[in-house]
């Protein structure tokens, strides 16, 4: 309870200091960059480029600055506490992890790479702890279904991480050095150029630490992460475009298993090549065609296992522009495939899909209409659909409403797995609800949406025989997950500040639990401020307690955490950052028995702009 309260004076104080600051500045003209990073524009939420407060939608994006201001570690870390969004792990440091958009589970989220899906087809949910952040630029959290526009698993939201493109300029090196807590050594070096309608990037980055226990009383666990990227796009005269990306991470986690030492080593990689062509003035056309790997050995308290699974992907996308009107309409195929020490029944299958947006502008009046169809070879057909109105209250303010119904496709696991999986499984469908209003200035924004998601055929694992064990899915449960989310930022006078306070009500239907492992309350509030060649920063990010079991006997307190950084720019194109995370040394955990990491300070030194 004295979360809450917290968490509410907080934001409210927040609101009461910045509104009137924001009121003031309207009068004087902002620096363009200001603007933008307030309003960003967002591809992922309409599969074209749209504002913030023209997307219709609840998202957020963290920009390059807020990457390289914070410097995280791992994008759980960044992502923990914004607006709808909870994390869960096993321990720090590239130990399991998890991230929950609107009360829904790892696996009813999507995770996109410069347009590519990754994920394990066998665990079903993507491994977001061996990403590097520094391999990024950009991340756009959208929140809501979007199953008419991406497919399965698209229930709670949409994650795409975007990674750095070239300009045509001379060539522009980044060079970062650094280490810290754990014995912690990091590094990254990137290339970045282009001319004569060539842009290129190049970077890797290697980070390694000797960990802290995952236990109480355990020993440390490593975990180390090589990663490199190549992206290489040219423009013609014509104005059509080719261009392809390859990014791979490889290393090894320790964790505990059983209570045994057991380490894992993996792999992620994603692979592109597309080609995009003006067929007239108002029709462009894409075609892009990708590979995304998701790789693991591990040796732990059962043995040796493999787990490989590789997704490829066709897609093809048109755009048509008549007016202020537009019209998004594809195709796409897709095929999984498993290679695995253990023998699943089934090792591949394919999903073929049609879709098709309408993005209708009758100012004041916004319309965005989306339609998919998919042929699974699995589980067989799903249709999934969208509908979002906005109206502009006036200039300022834009009243939106939604309609939106999405699916998850069961993983290999769950259907295939030997002595476990249950080939009979529906997939989960959905249908969420929505009605939001964004405030939108100059120097500041302000979000409230409200929601409320009604989840069918949910997929639950059982104990059929009473023995105490899981052992088997079963299409046995609903859920019903309501929530209001109020998200602000603004900046003036060299300060920037984020807030984000969150309330979720995951609750199975068939019990009147709680949804395991997901707390009801959130809050984050990051404030940063420029001085000259210095800058100095915080966050502070607080979660009520959750429910490690399905019976919610086993309950996980809340939790609070201070994070700070500074920066200095001690010469031209060179600079030094500190971070200190988890400053007040606080021990909390977000599933049983596993804790994570106190205080690390990490200190860096940058060249390059």
């Amino acid at each position: 309870m004295n979360t809450r309260i917290n968490a509410t004076r907080g934001l409210a104080a927040f609101g009461l200091v910045a509104l009137p600051l924001a009121i003031q500045a309207q009068d004087a003209t902002p620096d363009t960059d200001e603007v933008i990073r307030l309003n960003p524009l967002v591809v992922t939420a309409a599969l074209a480029p749209r504002t913030a407060d023209e997307s219709l939608a609840s998202v957020t994006v963290l920009d390059e600055a807020t990457l390289r201001r914070q410097d995280p570690v791992s994008f759980t870390d960044l992502f923990r506490g914004q607006p709808g969004v909870d994390v869960t792990s096993n321990g720090s440091f590239g130990k399991t992890s998890s991230v929950s958009i609107r009360g829904t589970s790892n696996n009813q989220s999507l995770l996109m790479i410069d347009g590519i899906r990754l994920r394990s087809a066998t665990d079903g949910g993507p491994a977001w702890q061996f990403l590097d952040p520094r391999m990024f630029e950009r991340a756009e959290i959208v929140r809501g279904p979007r199953g008419s526009l991406y497919g399965a698993d698209a229930v709670g939201g949409v994650v795409q991480l975007f990674t750095p493109e070239g300009e045509e300029d001379a060539p522009q090196p980044r060079v970062s050095v650094g280490g810290g807590s754990f014995n912690t050594q990091r590094y990254s070096a990137s290339l970045a150029g282009g001319s004569g309608g060539t842009r290129y990037y190049v970077a890797g980055s290697r980070f390694d630490t000797d960990g802290t226990p995952v236990r109480r009383g355990g020993e440390d666990k490593g975990y180390d992460n090589t990663s490199g990227l190549v992206r290489l796009s040219h423009t013609f005269d014509s104005d059509a475009e080719v261009g392809l990306l390859a990014l791979r991470a490889r290393g090894n986690t320790e964790f505990d298993s059983f209570g045994a030492p057991a380490e894992t080593d993996f792999v992620q990689q994603v692979a592109g090549i597309y080609g995009e062509l003006p067929v007239t003035d108002q029709v462009r056309s894409r075609l892009t065609l990708s590979e995304a790997r998701d790789e693991s050995d591990t040796l732990d308290a059962f043995g040796f296992s493999v787990f490989d699974t590789r997704t490829q992907t066709a897609r093809w996308e048109n755009t048509l522009g008549f007016g202020v009107h537009e019209l998004v309409a594809g195709a796409e195929y897709s095929e999984d495939r498993v290679s695995s020490t253990a023998e699943y029944d089934e090792t591949a299958r394919d999903n073929r899909a049609v879709f098709a947006q309408g993005l209708l502008d009758f100012t004041p009046f916004a319309v965005q209409a989306s339609l998919r169809y998919d042929d699974n070879e699995a589980f067989g057909e799903e249709v999934t659909g969208g509908l979002a109105l906005g109206y502009d209250l006036d200039a300022y303010h834009t009243l939106r409403a939604s309609y939106g119904t999405a699916f998850r496709a069961p993983s290999f696991n769950e259907l295939y797995f030997p002595g476990f999986g249950s080939p009979d499984l529906n997939a989960e469908t959905s249908a969420t609800y929505e009605l939001g209003i964004r405030g939108q200035y100059r120097t500041l924004f302000w979000d409230l949406a409200a929601y409320q998601s009604d989840i069918d055929d949910l997929i639950i694992n059982v104990d059929t025989t009473g023995d105490g064990w899981v052992d088997t899915p079963r299409n046995v449960s609903e859920a019903r997950i309501r929530g209001i989310e109020l998200s602000a930022g603004t900046e003036v006078a060299d300060w920037m500040l984020q807030a984000a306070l969150t309330y979720t009500d995951p609750e199975d239907r068939a019990t009147g639990n709680r949804i395991p492992r997901r707390s009801t309350q959130g809050l984050r509030l990051d404030i940063d401020r420029e001085l000259g060649d210095w800058s100095l920063g915080g966050s502070w990010i607080a979660q009520g307690y959750r429910y490690d079991d399905a019976s919610n006997e086993q309950r996980l307190a809340g939790y609070g955490l201070v994070n700070l950084r500074a920066g200095w720019e001690f010469a031209p194109m060179w600079s030094a950052r500190l971070t200190v995370e988890n400053a007040l040394d606080k021990e909390y955990e977000t599933s049983r028995d596993y804790i994570n990491a106190g205080r690390a300070a990490f200190v860096s030194v940058h060249f390059g702009q």
